[in-house]
């Protein structure tokens, strides 16, 4: 029988809770638990797992990270990502894991209290981050760890990768989800322009200054500011932001009262803006200032396994949408390596939505360059390969006599051992 004490602690609760001991049995239970998973929880029977993944094992059984077993071994607490099937289908919950102490210090069970993640899906839906690949999920923990805290965010990432998104989507789980969100694009501003948009200007500050504007930044009070590109802001103009970052204050241009400035910085760039730093290209203060909590996002050949989903989600929110992928379509596009990331794959949804007569998008309405960087990279992948197994059965037969193995391949000494160390082989040493 659970203590009293620990049923008022959990009802308590606002977010979905249970305690359950160390074999994983439900001993309590709020009711937004209750609401959450259309499986009725039986106390003192059903198991957590049971209810949250309709599972007949744990999660570390599974594949996945068990935050309980983590607090077993560490009694420390633990936390997780998982994707659990609730009332509302399949949605991701950052779990919290807290072991629950006696007075005498020994764990007699352990407090789980689960948080929604409303702006990430498994499955196709609205202006929302999609995935299910492991490198998407590590990407969806550091939002989420990241989000309710006024720490300054960049992210990182190729072209196309969705750092825009990102972006919005960690402004919507933080504490000021419901100020403002401004955009700011770095790219291509001159330094009067610069100032102007960021900070205001005053009533005939410059010419053309017919009227009095705000800025940016006033416009982000107690929201959020997001820099998008920011390896674009010239050097000159750095120092300027760096200002405004440290002191927390600004001027509008041709004005001499002081503005104070209240909000959460995100930043954005698909430069290294590291190398850029070394290179003086980007001021060191700066970077660091941005840099409080970097965040890289995958490129798409990182995360194929999510391509079909994507896919598929792309061509639903299309004005093609009656259409659908075949299997031999969806196979190709998830062997394409993506210079362009999501937008690329936007690009070529939509275009093989158009040259397909019917319902179905077979092969023939992909983009012909696909279907041959697929086969040359096929191709290239089987001679890497052979080349290895050729390599191998020279160094059987051949041993520690490097000289003949390079005449055989027709190479040099020194090429030989690039290629050895290429494929991770060694010269057998004999006796």
């Amino acid at each position: 029988m659970v203590h009293k004490t620990i049923q008022a602690v959990i009802e308590s609760v606002e977010k979905p809770a249970i305690f359950i001991t160390p074999n994983y049995s439900i001993e309590a239970v709020n009711q937004a638990y209750r609401d959450t998973y259309p499986t009725p929880v039986i106390l003192g029977k059903s198991k957590c797992y049971e209810i949250s993944h309709n599972s007949t094992k744990p999660c570390d059984q599974n594949g996945e990270a068990c935050p309980l077993s983590s607090c077993k071994k560490t009694s420390k607490n633990s936390s997780a990502l998982h994707i659990h099937k609730t009332s509302s289908g399949d949605i991701y919950c950052n779990i919290l894991m807290k072991p629950v102490k006696d007075n005498s210090h020994r764990t007699i069970g352990f407090l789980e209290i689960l948080e929604k993640v409303d702006f990430a899906s498994s499955f196709s839906s609205d202006r929302k981050l999609i995935g299910k690949s492991k490198p998407f999920q590590e990407f969806l923990k550091m939002i989420t760890r990241s989000a309710n805290s006024n720490i300054s965010i960049l992210l990182q990432g190729e072209t196309g990768t969705g750092k825009e998104l990102a972006a919005l989507s960690i402004h919507h789980a933080s504490k000021r989800a419901k100020k403002p969100f401004i955009e700011v694009e770095c790219t291509g501003l001159s330094e009067a322009l610069f100032e102007s948009e960021l900070f205001g200007h005053e009533k005939g500050a410059f010419t053309g200054a017919n009227t009095s504007k705000k800025g940016l930044v006033c416009m982000a009070n107690s929201g959020t500011l997001f820099l998008d590109e920011i390896g674009d802001v010239p050097i000159n103009l750095q120092v300027k932001l760096l200002r405004l970052l440290e002191t927390g204050h600004y001027r509008r241009v041709g004005s001499v009262e002081k503005q104070t400035a209240n909000f959460r910085l995100i930043c954005a760039s698909h430069k290294n803006l590291e190398k850029m730093v070394e290179e003086g290209e980007f001021r060191e203060d700066l970077y660091y200032r941005i840099a409080a909590f970097p965040i890289s996002l995958p490129t798409l050949r990182e995360r194929k396994s999510d391509i079909s989903l994507l896919a598929e989600h792309l061509l639903l929110k299309s004005e093609f949408s009656s259409k659908r992928f075949t299997a031999e379509a969806l196979a190709m596009l998830s062997d394409y390596h993506y210079p362009g990331n999501i937008r690329e794959l936007k690009n070529i949804v939509q275009r093989s939505g158009l040259l397909s007569d019917d319902d179905l998008i077979n092969v023939e309405h992909l983009p012909k360059n696909m279907t041959v960087l697929n086969k040359i990279e096929n191709h290239s992948t089987n001679l890497i390969s052979n080349e290895r197994k050729y390599i191998i059965e020279l160094l059987n037969q051949y041993g520690n006599q490097p000289q003949i193995i390079a005449d055989r391949l027709e190479i040099s000494i020194r090429t030989l051992y690039r290629k050895l160390q290429k494929h991770k082989l060694n010269i057998i040493k004999t006796k």
